[in-house]
């Protein structure tokens, strides 16, 4: 068999290849360093990431689960362990949604709200301002846009369907 007997490849875009190995890279650091940040509260990555969502404005009486799943583009499956364990942990609890008794909601507890508001908060303050240093307003703007628009794409690609 000779070379032009092989099917014919395509280059890799090595400039595309590194901008999503930076974000491979990045992602796997900021779970690592995120967890390492919050540590002593025994908080997760993937827990901060549920209990800001539930802590944002508008979020005080619950979000149902689909709709968190969407927001933070996790699979039901994987939101699932997460939510169980933070329940455990009295962080969160699960009501009746008070427009469809057949639907619940996800929502802080007492508890959540106040380790969000104390523990956690200044933490993540922390944690953004060493992860974001020498990064001006702009280059933040910047930042969300692209990363915006890179999200975009990809969920056009994917058919977003809310659950990734």
């Amino acid at each position: 068999m000779t070379d032009s007997d092989l099917p014919q490849t395509h280059e890799v875009d090595d400039l595309a290849n590194r901008l999503f190995f930076r974000l491979y890279q990045s992602a796997n650091l900021m779970h690592k360093s995120g967890t390492k940040a919050l540590e002593d509260v025994h908080i997760t990555t993937q827990q901060w990431a549920v209990i800001g969502a539930l802590a944002r404005r508008g979020a005080e009486g619950g979000i149902a689960v689909g709709e968190l799943t969407r927001f933070l583009l996790v699979s039901r499956q994987n939101l699932t362990g997460v939510l169980s364990r933070l329940e455990r942990d009295k962080f969160i609890e699960r009501v009746v949604s008070p427009h469809d008794s057949r639907s619940r909601l996800v929502r802080l507890t007492a508890h959540g709200r106040t380790l969000w508001r104390t523990e956690m908060s200044a933490r993540i303050s922390s944690f953004y301002e060493g992860a974001l240093e020498g990064f001006s307003t702009t280059d933040k703007i910047h930042t969300i846009h692209y990363l915006d628009k890179l999200l975009g794409n990809m969920k056009r690609m994917d058919g977003e369907t809310g659950e990734s």
